[in-house]
């Protein structure tokens, strides 16, 4: 590790903060929890921000169709607005959109305590990827994927008398859609309401994009902004002095001078990844159990938390840490505005975020790790002081972020649109060009996308859904490659391979990374028994069968380097997965001692991820001629290179890295995917 440690400087500032015992300003009050936990759930409530707008948003709500809604994180807008219509005798269901899927549980889980009931029962409930339920309560929160499904089935969206767009300044990919998408329903029924609510948002353009109003009379607007102040403590600022060389180091360093200052409070570190997240969590361990072992009295716990953890283990960072411990949670962005981590009093801001990015030359999305924008380090430094004056450590010095982008760019003017084009598809948009989006995807984009739809026999030359394949891969909530590589499995008896494969990919990885020398060879070694040399992912089959035979055993993930949760998540998707196959009538069959029929198979639906080993010792995609390197976490790296691979994601650090590859032959691109390529586009 290196011997960098970060030094600190308030704005304007020539002394270093954390090299001195100045601050008095936290040590004056004693460190507080939740000071109304012992409060009624009323009480709570009416002691949130937005309790004294409660009438004026319900009068809002009767007058006009659209309410677009800016207030802080945890003012109130997620939990209390759906209940203030229940109250209110709003007719029919309330419907909520998240981002993610933690926050559809978390914030059902906290409604069906305010309201006195049990989660995904009559009152309220929550519909995530491979886990909904089953009635239809009065409220329920769901990730944006599945209302967009229920609208194939349900195109006016008749169960509902209002829908809540939540976290709308994120602009995901589904966030635009859906807002297009209830655009034209408004139109069709006056009746429906809806609440597009953010932390931070050009209201005005919204406003604009959804009222409904032709005429210059502002009485016959249909949409309206409105604004709930959030309760906001002072935050210092802290920069580095100089460029940190390792962000994960500084932020470990920073955490533990935090903690050696005694200064009271839980500390929130944001990073870019899940494997990050894990590195710095095992990082930090370490130092715990040597505090633990000095017996010092500032003992810390350290939690992750990022998308795909576990739910149960999602919902260790809301409790208050132990008697004597502060609380460490590492977090990807999802702690930005997603969620809100009660007790933080303190903020590490590594300053960059990993952003999906679409090449129109490869067809495919790269991983791509950028500087945050100013809106993300302003919510980032927010979370601080939500229960205090609070602070926050930029490990970026003063002059980076003075050149930070305002906002992130749009999901979708940035990324692979085949799946987005395939659902408006399913919804019976016959011409996508004319879609209106809140911010209109590039042309190239789309076309794109149709082509990928087409290759994949998803629509018809017409553009036309195809049946049943295409609608039957627009209702599975998955990349559609994949989707097409699941409903091929039957057709090569692979099915069973497939699902774990397939089910393996859902999470980021599998494999954890020690950080001391000893371990990282241990590590590697064990991951050699599973490897072979087809590619990383057989290597997950492989290691998903070991961990089925040990009946999925901790001990076998602990021999072996390997991450329990992260297995225990992949068993729970495929079981699901399994499901919706045999609903769609596709044999469950195993080709076990046949991994030609397994690669085959992946390159039914992962055609357009090919690439060939060129005469430079680089790989270049077939299509584009990208010049692509094998990761270094790949069973490929150490091995003589293949003439050709298929590979399931691009990750641009250094450069352009491939990941999770499959080893294949040429033939098979000309044999599996006709449409797509054809002899003279080889660089044989």
């Amino acid at each position: 590790m290196s011997d960098f440690k970060p030094r600190f400087l308030k704005p304007s500032d020539t002394s270093s903060f954390l090299d001195k015992n100045e601050p008095q300003s936290l040590e004056s009050t004693d460190f507080i929890y939740n000071k109304h936990l012992s409060q009624s759930i009323q009480t709570q409530r009416q002691r949130l921000p937005i309790f004294n707008n409660r009438n004026h948003i319900l009068y809002l709500l009767e007058k006009f169709q659209t309410l677009v809604l800016v207030g802080e994180t945890g003012c109130g807008k997620s939990t209390q607005i759906p209940q203030y219509m229940i109250e209110a005798e709003w007719p029919l269901s309330i419907g909520v959109c998240e981002p993610r899927r933690v926050a559809a549980i978390s914030l059902a889980n906290r409604v069906a305590d305010e309201t006195g009931s049990l989660v995904q029962q009559e009152t309220v409930g929550y519909a995530v990827m491979f886990d909904a339920c089953n009635n239809k309560p009065k409220i329920k929160y769901m990730t944006e994927g599945i209302l967009l499904r229920e609208m194939m089935s349900d195109p006016l969206l008749k169960d509902y008398s209002a829908i809540m767009i939540d976290e709308a300044h994120e602009r995901t990919l589904y966030t635009d859609i859906l807002m297009g998408l209830m655009k034209k329903i408004l139109k069709r029924r006056k009746e429906l309401r809806l609440i597009v609510a953010s932390a931070t948002l050009d209201a005005k353009a919204l406003q604009e994009f959804f009222n409904n109003n032709p005429t210059d009379d502002k009485k016959k607007d249909t949409a309206v902004i409105m604004s709930v102040e959030g309760r906001q403590f002072p935050v210092d600022v802290f920069y580095v002095a100089e460029p940190v060389p390792c962000y994960l180091q500084a932020s470990v360093d920073t955490v533990l001078k935090i903690n050696e200052s005694k200064q009271p409070g839980d500390i929130l570190v944001f990073l870019t990844g899940q494997e990050e997240v894990e590195r710095t969590v095992r990082l930090l361990n370490e130092h715990a159990n040597l505090i633990e072992e000095s017996r010092k009295k500032e003992k810390i716990v350290v939690l992750p938390m990022y998308g795909s953890l576990p739910h149960h283990d999602q919902l260790k960072v809301f409790r208050s840490a132990p008697d004597g411990y502060r609380k460490v949670v590492v977090a990807t962005n999802i702690a930005e505005t997603s969620v809100t981590i009660p007790g933080i009093v303190h903020v590490i801001d590594c300053g960059f975020v990993k952003l999906k990015w679409y090449n129109n030359e490869t067809h495919t999305d790269s991983l791509v790790t950028l500087p945050i924008s100013k809106s993300s380090a302003d919510q980032r430094a927010g979370r601080a002081g939500r229960l205090r004056s609070g602070k926050v450590y930029r490990l970026y010095t003063e002059e980076f972020a003075a050149k930070l982008a305002d906002n992130t760019p749009p999901e979708m003017v940035r990324s692979n649109l085949t799946y987005a084009v395939l659902q408006i598809k399913a919804l019976g948009i016959a011409n996508i060009l004319k879609f209106d989006f809140p911010s209109p995807p590039p042309i190239q984009n789309l076309k794109s996308a149709l082509e990928i739809l087409y290759a994949l026999d998803a629509i018809d030359i017409e553009g036309e859904l195809t049946r049943p394949l295409g609608f039957n891969i627009a209702e599975f909530a998955l990349d559609p490659l994949y989707s097409k590589v699941l409903f091929s499995s039957g057709e090569f008896g692979c099915s069973e391979e497939i699902l774990t494969i397939i089910a393996m990919l859902q999470v980021e990885t599998v494999f954890t990374k020690p950080s001391t020398g000893n371990s990282i060879i241990k590590a590697r070694i064990q991951k050699r028994l599973f490897e072979v040399e087809e590619g990383d992912l057989i290597t997950y089959l492989n290691v998903f069968n070991g961990f089925i035979q040990s009946d999925m055993s901790q001990g076998f993930c602990h021999k072996n380097f390997l991450s329990y949760k992260g297995l225990k998540r992949v068993v729970e998707i495929r079981r699901r997965l399994e499901k919706m196959l045999r609903n769609y009538g596709v044999p469950i069959e195993s080709c076990i001692r046949s991994t030609e029929m397994i690669r085959k198979c992946l390159v039914k639906g992962l055609f357009p991820n090919a690439a060939y080993l060129h005469h430079s010792g680089s790989y270049k995609t077939i299509r584009g001629d990208i010049e692509l390197s094998v990761h270094p976490d790949s069973v490929l790296y150490t091995i003589p290179q293949p003439q050709w691979v298929i590979f399931c994601q691009v990750v641009h650090t250094t450069k352009l890295f491939m990941r999770d590859l499959t080893v294949i032959d040429s033939d098979w691109l000309l044999e599996l995917a006709p449409h797509f390529y054809f002899k003279t586009t080889f660089h044989e």
